[in-house]
């Protein structure tokens, strides 16, 4: 089994919902500061727009992060994450190093 398919087999469902919805949050409050930048007319109900974006953009974030850390799924997938990375440095450690060791016997 490959290791993309083993973490797309256990991905939490609610983790990419909780991405989805934290990204739209941030694409709809990015694209309405684009508009207010770009206005000649930026009153008090422009700011308390942006302001109540950000919010909602804030708390998708802070949700998908207490899911993160709260579900057992997640946690699996963030720790085959961080083996991953260790065995990849480690990997091109010994790479650069055999790399080197060619250089020095050339």
């Amino acid at each position: 089994m490959s290791r993309e398919f083993f973490l797309n087999a256990v991905a939490c469902f609610e983790h990419q919902r909780l991405i989805e919805e934290c990204n739209t949050a941030l694409d709809i409050w990015n694209q309405r500061r684009a508009e207010v930048c770009e206005s000649p007319s930026n009153g008090k109900k422009s700011g308390d727009e942006l302001l109540r974006l950000q919010a909602k953009y804030a708390k998708a974030y802070t949700v998908l992060q207490n899911h993160i850390h709260g579900c057992p799924q997640c946690q699996l997938v963030s720790r085959i994450g961080e083996l991953r990375s260790k065995i990849e440095r480690r990997d091109s450690e010994n790479d650069s190093r055999v790399d080197s060791d060619v250089t020095l016997y050339s």
